[in-house]
């Protein structure tokens, strides 16, 4: 009699046998990938050939093709907890603040990681500083190749840390009812990503999975911009490829030339940039290259701001560059304000010609465009208020207030 407790397992035998040594030769296609990852994700595939079908995408260099990735990250939102979008639109509709070219709809800031320089958590906190002027929905998790991923920063904030496991699909409203920014804690917005952790962690490589998270953020085409960093420059043009293929109309892809996931503080960038055609029924990918010197900032060398600290020391810098408390000049603050900035032009609010952003405004729009058209010094001019007129602290404080008050 067979084990009730045993899940029938489908057969992907056909898949694998077709995917070894030349999937391209064998006719296999992005979505039969992207099927047999489903399965993974409802606990229908064993232990063995899910381990075989990475191991297979890795080693063809197949989980690093654009159409792949668009497809597997679309089947992986299909298998995301449900959110009751009507009621959550309806709360979204009511924080909206279109300016510029940004139309007021939910951003997302997010790195592949796995660059191993260590630095710090830049990405997540630039998307608290945007959340001034934006709406941010970032999606993450705890630290998987480093010592600080997003999700431990943010759960070792003082004096209150954010209570990311209670923002559900369920509370998640509730949670930008009170402020502009709201965490996609993964492994709850992702429950199917469990049937797989314990191949990932006995295989020992990077697979699919690293590079699926940033493209696979639960509100999928809810999210009007995303920046993403890549910690390979081959990858900067595969995945720019992928969110255009996924439907993506404005997005920024970015790595710096030390290999590094976020826009460099110590010299170039390499950026893809998605530009939508102006009558809106197409979008290319344009490449260019960025300087610290673009944002009217310094260059620092990456020991600078890789303290490569335990989660706890770095949420006291971060707390600290909330509260406004870092010199002007700082290394760690000036590579926050770059990444903001960048964020801020790829959303679009950078193309407004007045500013009212709120007390501590100047209104002295920075009309200046360099590398891609992008006003990268007024994005700097608005990440720098963001910090100084406190607002960046008040969303962070009205966010990690609200996560407390949620239901444990």
């Amino acid at each position: 009699m067979a084990d009730q407790d045993q899940p029938a397992f489908v057969d992907i035998r056909p898949l694998l046998q077709r995917l070894w040594p030349d999937p391209a030769k064998e006719n296999v296609t992005a979505k039969e990938i992207a099927d047999a990852l489903s399965l993974i994700f409802v606990n229908k595939i064993s232990p063995v050939q899910t381990g075989s079908l990475l191991t297979a995408l890795h080693f063809t260099g197949w989980d690093r093709r654009a159409d792949v990735l668009a497809e597997a990250s679309a089947a992986m939102r299909s298998h995301a907890a449900s959110i009751d979008f009507a009621a959550f639109e309806s709360v979204i509709a009511k924080r909206r603040r279109p300016e510029g070219k940004y139309n007021g709809g939910l951003c997302d800031i997010v790195g592949t990681g796995g660059d191993s320089h260590n630095t710090f958590n830049i990405s997540t906190t630039s998307s608290i500083l945007a959340s001034s002027l934006l709406l941010l929905a970032k999606h993450g998790n705890r630290a998987s190749t480093s010592k600080s991923g997003s999700a431990d920063l943010l759960m070792n904030m003082q004096p209150k840390p954010a209570q990311l496991n209670r923002i559900t699909p369920s509370t998640i409203s509730t949670v930008y009812g009170a402020s502009n920014y709201a965490f996609l804690f993964a492994p709850v917005f992702h429950p199917g990503m469990r049937h797989v952790a314990p191949v990932r962690k006995e295989l020992g490589w990077r697979t699919i999975f690293n590079l699926l998270g940033p493209l696979s953020n639960p509100l999928g085409s809810a999210i009007e911009a995303r920046m993403l960093g890549v910690a390979r420059t081959d990858l900067g043009p595969v995945f720019a490829e992928a969110l255009r293929l996924a439907g993506a109309k404005k997005g920024l892809v970015v790595c710096g030339n030390e290999q590094l996931d976020e826009v460099s503080c110590a010299g170039p960038t390499q950026c893809w940039q998605l530009v939508e055609h102006a009558n809106g029924n197409s979008v290319d990918v344009e490449h260019f290259t960025l300087e610290p010197a673009d944002f009217g900032l310094s260059a620092h060398p990456l020991d600078t701001v890789s303290p490569g600290r335990e989660p706890q020391e770095n949420a006291e810098i971060l707390r600290k560059l909330l509260q406004n408390e870092l010199a002007r000049d700082d290394p760690i603050l000036e590579f926050v304000l770059m990444n903001t900035a960048a964020f801020l032009v790829a959303a679009g609010v950078c193309e407004a010609d007045e500013s009212s952003m709120g007390p501590g405004d100047d209104g002295n729009v920075v009309r200046e465009r360099g590398p891609g058209g992008g006003r990268w010094k007024e994005g700097v001019r608005r990440a720098r208020w963001t910090v100084e007129s406190g607002e960046a602290w008040r969303q962070w404080s009205a966010f990690a207030e609200v996560t407390n008050s949620l239901p444990a």
